[in-house]
C-alpha cells in the first residue's frame, strides 16, 4: 500500500518550524521527578494569580457556557477604550497577544517579504514569520537589547513588519520613548512597527530601574504604521484564560479583524479581563511583589558574584555557565527555571519573579546546586 508522505505536502516554512517550547508544568516535574511541593518560575506568571474580581467575574459566566462569546468583544473592548484614552476601532482582540503577532503576519507578510527583529527576541518572531513564508532578518542585539540604529538599516523595500519587544523578554532590556519615536520616525510608512508591550506594566514602576520607560501608546496619533500589543498573561495574572489585545490605527485593526477567527476569545476571558483591569489595588500589589522580589533575587546574585542582566520584566537572566545542566539540577531539587540556550544564551537562565517564599527557595536550590 502506498503511504501518503504528509510531511512534503506541508508548506516550506512550516516543515523546517520546531514547535514552540513552553516552560514544564509543576505536575509533570512531580510526576516525573518524584519532588512535592514544587515551585515554577519559568513562565513569567504573576505569582498572586488573577484579581479576586476576575474570579468573581469567571463565576457569573459559568452558567451561559452553551452560549458562543460576543465575537467583537463590545464590553471589553468599551471598557479597554475608556482605559487607554482610544477609540474602539484601534482595537483588535486576541487569543493572547501571541494572537495579534500572528494576525500581523498574516495580513502582511506573504513569501519572500522580510520581517526583522533582534537576536535574542521573543520566540514568537520568527515562528510566525517563518509559518506564512516570510523571510526572517535578524539583527544582532546590542547589550543584550535591540540596536535600533542596525535594524533601521536592515529595512529593505521587503520590509514589512519591524517586531520589538518593549521591554524584551527574556533579557529584560527596554528602550526609552525618545529612542523610539527617533526610531519610527525614520521606518517607511509602509512598513509596520510592532512594540510588543507584554510587560508594559511591569517596567513602568521606576523602582525596577526605568525611569526612562514609556508606552508607545502616545506615539500611535503621529504614527499610522504603529501597532502595540499588550496581554492579559502576565501582571492581571489571566495567562491561563489567553487574553491580549493590539492597538493601532482603525484601518490596520480593520485588516487585523479580517483574519481574525471568529469566536477567538472565549467568554471566561473577556468577563475576566474586564473586572481585572478595574482592580487596580490587585494590580499595584503584583508590581510591588514584583519590584520586592527583583530586589531579592538580584541580591542573592550579587552575593555569589553571579552576572546577571538588569530588567524591567518580571523576571531576570542570570550566568551560571552550564545553563543546561544547572536547570537540570534544579529540577531535582523541585524548581523549574528557564533554559534560554535557544535564544542563543547557553550559559543563562531565565528566571521568573515569585513570592518571597518561591525566591527563597530558588535561591537555596541555586546555591546548593552550584555548590556541587
Amino acid at each position: 500500500m502506498v503511504k501518503t508522505d504528509f510531511f512534503s505536502l506541508a508548506t516550506e516554512g512550516v516543515r523546517s518550524l520546531q514547535p514552540y517550547q513552553p516552560g514544564k508544568p509543576l505536575d509533570e516535574l512531580e510526576r516525573e521527578y518524584g519532588v512535592s511541593q514544587a515551585v515554577k518560575l519559568a513562565s513569567n506568571e504573576n505569582p498572586l494569580g488573577p484579581s479576586p474580581h476576575a474570579l468573581i467575574a469567571l463565576q457569573s459566566e459559568l452558567n451561559d457556557l452553551s452560549r458562543y462569546p460576543d465575537g467583537n468583544g463590545f464590553a471589553l473592548k468599551t471598557t479597554l477604550a475608556s482605559h487607554l484614552n482610544i477609540n474602539t476601532s484601534q482595537i483588535t482582540l486576541g487569543n493572547g497577544s501571541n494572537d495579534v503577532l500572528e494576525f500581523l503576519a498574516r495580513a502582511f507578510v506573504s513569501a519572500g517579504k522580510e520581517v526583522i527583529f533582534s537576536q535574542h527576541a521573543f520566540a514568537v518572531y520568527p515562528i510566525v514569520t517563518q509559518a506564512v513564508g516570510g523571510k526572517a532578518v535578524v539583527v544582532p542585539a546590542k547589550n543584550w537589547g535591540h540596536d535600533l540604529d542596525a535594524m533601521r538599516l536592515a529595512i529593505t523595500d521587503k520590509t514589512r513588519l519591524i517586531f520589538i519587544a518593549n521591554p524584551n523578554n527574556p533579557t529584560g532590556t527596554w528602550l526609552t520613548q525618545s529612542a523610539v519615536h527617533d526610531f519610527i520616525q525614520q521606518v517607511p510608512e509602509n512598513v509596520l512597527v510592532v512594540l510588543d508591550e507584554a510587560y508594559f506594566e511591569y517596567a513602568s514602576d521606576p523602582a525596577l530601574g526605568a525611569e526612562d520607560y514609556a508606552s508607545a501608546l502616545s506615539l500611535l496619533s503621529d504614527f499610522p504604521n504603529l501597532v502595540i500589543t499588550r496581554t492579559f498573561s502576565k501582571a492581571y495574572g489571566l495567562a491561563g484564560l489567553r487574553m491580549g489585545y493590539g492597538i493601532s490605527s482603525p484601518v490596520v485593526a480593520d485588516l487585523l479583524n479580517r483574519v481574525r477567527q471568529p469566536f477567538n476569545v472565549n467568554s471566561l476571558a473577556l468577563a475576566a479581563a474586564q473586572a481585572a483591569l478595574a482592580d487596580k489595588e490587585h494590580l499595584q500589589k503584583s508590581v510591588q511583589v514584583n519590584v520586592d522580589g527583583m530586589q531579592m533575587l538580584i541580591s542573592a546574585f550579587k552575593n555569589r558574584g553571579l552576572e546577571f542582566i538588569p530588567s524591567v520584566g518580571n523576571f531576570v537572566c542570570v550566568k551560571v555557565g552550564r545553563g543546561a545542566e544547572v536547570y537540570e539540577a534544579l529540577l531535582h531539587e523541585g524548581v523549574i527555571v528557564r533554559p534560554i540556550a535557544n535564544y542563543e544564551m547557553p550559559e543563562y537562565l531565565r528566571v521568573t519573579v515569585g513570592t518571597a517564599d518561591e525566591n527563597s527557595r530558588f535561591i537555596e536550590a541555586l546555591k546548593k546546586v552550584l555548590k556541587a
